[in-house]
C-alpha cells in the first residue's frame, strides 16, 4: 500500500493501514525543500505524528503493526511512484490537499499500473465523478481481463470534507440525528440519553453502540480506544443493552432514500431578495401614506358628494400639488386639499429614500449580509475553508440558521455563503467584539472548525465566557489535547455540551476501506471512535455466508443492517452514488431490519456495520495472527 500526502490524513491513514490491517505501507511526503515549504523539518514530523498514531494504535485489544516505509520527493513524478513500488503494490491513496497534484499522479499511477486500485481525494465532487469515470475505462482498455467486479473498486473518489460535514453539522444541534449520507442512501443514527430508572431504553431497529459509563452525561468522558471498560462499546449485543445501566446509547431509527433536490431548493438565495429590498421602517412609511391618501379619497367622496373615482381624481391631483386652488368651495374641500398637499409633502422624502435605500439594495445583492438584530438559536460557525463550507451548506439543507465567521476575505465558502445569503462576519476571532458581531450570546451552538487547534480553543473559552450553556464543538487534531480540552471545559462548565471532533479520524477510514476494495457508505462518530457502514457481497465470507442474519452477527465486531433484494443485475453498481436519471421501474433495493433467521446467500449483498478491526477481520487480515506476505491471502477478496 502506498500513501502519498503531507497532511494529517496521511498520517491517520497511513497508521488505519498499518495498524488496524496489518499492511506494509510506503508513505509518500514532500522533501523538506520543497519550494513553499517553511518547516524544514515537516517530513520528520510527520514520521514522529504518525508514530505516536500508531502507539495509541498499539494500547488497543489487537492493534499493531510495523512502522510505514517514509519516502521523500520535491514533485510525484513518475520516477517517484515507480520507487515507491507503484507497479507492484495493491493500492495507491492520493490524499494531497491540492486537487491538481492528486490528479496528475493518479493519470501517471494508471499509466504504470492499470490494476492498481487508486483512492483519489478531491473536493470538486463533478470533477471527482468525471476522473472516476476516465480512470475505470483506462483500466478496462489497459488490462482487458480486469474482473468487473475488480473495476468497481478500481478508483474511488473521496473528500474527507464531505465525510465529516454530516457528524460536525450533527453536534451542532442538541437531539438532531448523526447522519452518514452517501448520494442515494441516508442512514440516520440517534444518539439516546439514558433511560430514568424501571424504563427500558427504545432500540430502534438495532442499537449500534452504548456511549461512556456514567449517569449525568451521555457522553461520559468522551471515551476513546484507550478508554477501556469506562469508554464507548460499538456494536453491543443484546445482553449487554439490557444490563447497561446510566449509558446512553446510539440507535438506528430511521432510513429514507433522498430525492433530488428541488429546483426551488436550487435557485434559492440566487434571484432578487425583493423581500428585503426596503427596510421595515420604509413599508411601514409607505403604507402609511397610503392608508392617508385613501381616507382623503373616502372624505373627499363623503362630503362633495362627486363619483368616488373623480374624487380619487382630485385627491390625487391635490396630493402631486397639479389641482386648481379650492377658491370658493366649500369649507370641506379646502380643508381636504390642504390635507392632500401636507401629504404630498410627506410622500416626497419617502419615495427618495425608496429610490436610494433600493439603489444600495442592487447593489449589495451580492454582498455578505450582516447578523439580523434580533436573532437567537442560530448556529455560530467559525471558519469557511474545505471543511466549514461542507459543514454550512449541510446546516442550511436542515433548515438551521447560521451565522458564519471567516478571517480571510478570499476564503473558499464565502461564496456559498453569500449565495445561501448567510450572515457573515469577517475580522479574526481571537480579537473583542468579533464573536459578539455574531450574536454568540444568544446563539444555540459554535462550531469551531478552522484549521488552528488553538484558534478554536481560544473562540469556545472565550465563548463560554459570554454564554456559559453554550453548546460547542472544536476541530481538535491531537487525540491528547482534545481529551484534555475536553475534561476541562467538561469540569468548568459541567451543564454545557462539549464535543471534540478530528476530521482526519472521521475520514481515514473510509480512505482506508477503499483501498481495501470495500464500499464504505460513511462514518459515524460514537464519541471518539468510529463506526463504519459499508456495503459487502456475501459470496466469499465464510462468517456471513450460509449463515442467518443472528448468526452472523458479531458483537463488537460486525452487524448486518441490510439486505440488497434487487436481482444482480438489477442493482445499482454503486450504493454510494445516485444513478445518472431516476429509474421508477428499478425494483426497490434495500429492506431494512431484517428477519434475524434469514439466510445469506452468496448472490446477496448486505449493508453492515462494523468496527476498524471487523472491517479488517472481514477482509481476511485479523489484527491478531496476520500475516505480512505480499501472496494471495493479501490481496483479499474482492467485492
Amino acid at each position: 500500500m502506498i500513501v502519498c500526502g503531507d497532511d494529517a490524513l496521511a498520517e491517520r491513514l497511513s497508521a488505519e493501514l498499518t495498524t488496524v490491517y496489518r499492511e506494509r505501507v510506503t508513505l509518500v511526503v514532500p522533501s523538506s525543500n520543497v519550494t513553499g515549504v517553511t518547516n524544514p523539518t515537516r517530513a520528520s514530523a510527520l514520521l514522529d505524528r504518525l508514530q505516536a498514531a500508531m502507539n495509541r494504535a498499539a494500547d488497543t485489544p489487537g492493534g499493531s503493526g510495523e512502522a510505514p516505509r517514509m519516502l521523500e520527493a520535491s514533485l510525484l513524478t513518475e520516477a517517484v511512484l515507480v520507487e515507491a513500488g507503484v507497479r507492484e503494490a495493491a493500492a495507491l491513496a492520493l490524499v494531497h490537499d491540492d486537487d491538481a497534484a492528486n490528479i496528475h499522479a493518479a493519470l501517471a499511477a494508471r499509466r504504470l499500473n492499470p490494476r492498481l486500485r487508486l483512492v483519489i481525494r478531491l473536493y470538486n465532487r463533478k470533477l471527482g465523478q468525471y476522473l472516476e469515470e476516465l480512470l475505470d475505462q483506462a483500466a478496462a482498455l489497459a488490462a482487458p481481463g480486469l474482473d468487473p467486479d475488480a473495476l468497481d473498486t478500481s478508483t474511488t473518489v473521496l473528500s474527507d470534507a464531505d465525510t465529516a460535514a454530516p457528524a460536525l453539522a450533527a453536534t451542532a444541534v442538541a437531539g438532531t440525528s448523526k447522519v452518514v449520507q452517501a448520494d442515494g442512501l441516508l442512514l440516520r443514527a440517534v444518539e439516546r440519553t439514558p433511560p430514568d430508572r424501571g424504563e427500558v431504553a427504545d432500540p430502534g431497529l438495532c442499537t449500534l453502540a452504548l456511549l461512556s459509563s456514567t449517569t449525568n452525561d451521555p457522553a461520559g468522558a468522551e471515551g476513546s480506544d484507550a478508554s477501556g471498560q469506562d469508554g464507548p462499546a460499538l456494536l453491543p449485543d443484546v445482553d449487554a443493552v439490557a444490563s447497561a445501566t446510566g449509558r446512553g446509547t446510539v440507535v438506528l431509527e430511521t432510513v429514507a432514500h433522498t430525492g433530488a433536490t428541488s429546483a426551488s431548493g436550487r435557485l434559492a438565495g440566487r434571484g432578487l431578495p425583493l423581500a428585503s429590498l426596503f427596510s421595515r421602517r420604509l413599508r411601514w412609511s409607505l403604507a402609511g401614506l397610503v392608508a392617508s391618501v385613501l381616507g382623503l379619497a373616502v372624505a373627499s367622496w363623503l362630503t362633495t358628494d362627486d363619483h368616488p373615482l373623480h374624487a380619487a381624481y382630485l385627491t390625487l391631483l391635490d396630493l402631486f400639488a397639479i389641482g386648481d386652488p379650492a377658491v370658493g368651495e366649500p369649507t370641506a374641500r379646502q380643508v381636504l386639499q390642504l390635507l392632500s398637499g401636507l401629504a404630498g409633502l410627506l410622500l416626497l422624502p419617502v419615495l427618495l429614500a425608496a429610490v436610494l435605500e433600493g439603489l444600495g439594495t442592487f447593489r449589495t445583492v451580492s454582498a455578505l449580509r450582516r447578523p439580523p438584530r434580533g436573532l437567537s438559536g442560530h448556529v455560530v460557525l467559525l471558519g469557511l475553508g474545505k471543511i466549514g463550507t461542507r459543514v454550512l451548506a449541510r446546516l442550511r439543507e436542515l433548515d438551521i440558521p447560521v451565522v458564519c465567521i471567516e478571517e480571510d476575505p478570499e476564503a473558499r465558502g464565502l461564496p456559498v455563503a453569500r449565495r445561501l445569503r448567510v450572515p457573515t462576519v469577517l475580522g479574526d476571532v481571537t480579537q473583542e467584539g468579533v464573536l459578539e458581531s455574531a450574536k454568540v450570546h444568544r446563539a444555540h451552538a459554535l462550531l469551531a472548525l478552522t484549521s488552528s487547534d488553538t484558534t478554536n480553543l481560544e473562540a469556545v473559552l472565550y465563548a463560554r465566557s459570554v454564554k456559559p450553556d453554550l453548546r460547542v464543538a472544536l476541530r481538535l487534531y491531537d487525540d491528547d489535547f482534545a481529551t484534555a480540552v475536553y475534561r476541562t471545559l467538561r469540569a468548568a462548565h459541567p451543564q454545557a455540551l462539549t464535543r471534540s471532533r478530528s476530521v482526519s479520524t472521521l475520514a481515514a477510514p473510509a480512505f482506508a476501506g477503499a483501498m481495501m476494495g470495500r464500499q464504505i457508505l460513511g462514518a459515524i462518530p460514537v464519541e471518539r471512535r468510529v463506526l463504519l457502514f459499508a456495503a459487502l457481497n456475501v459470496a466469499g465470507h465464510p462468517e456471513l455466508e450460509g449463515r442467518t442474519v443472528a448468526e452472523s452477527f458479531r458483537a463488537g465486531s460486525w452487524r448486518v443492517l441490510a439486505l440488497d433484494t434487487a436481482a444482480p443485475d438489477d442493482r445499482l453498481p454503486d450504493l454510494a452514488a445516485n444513478p445518472a436519471h431516476e429509474d421508477t421501474d428499478r425494483p426497490a433495493g434495500l429492506v431494512w431490519d431484517v428477519h434475524p433467521g434469514y439466510v445469506l446467500r452468496p448472490r446477496d449483498r448486505v449493508v453492515l456495520a462494523a468496527t476498524r478491526q471487523g472491517l479488517a477481520e472481514l477482509l481476511g487480515r485479523q489484527p491478531q495472527g496476520g500475516t505480512h506476505g505480499a501472496g494471495p491471502e493479501r490481496t483479499g477478496r474482492r467485492d
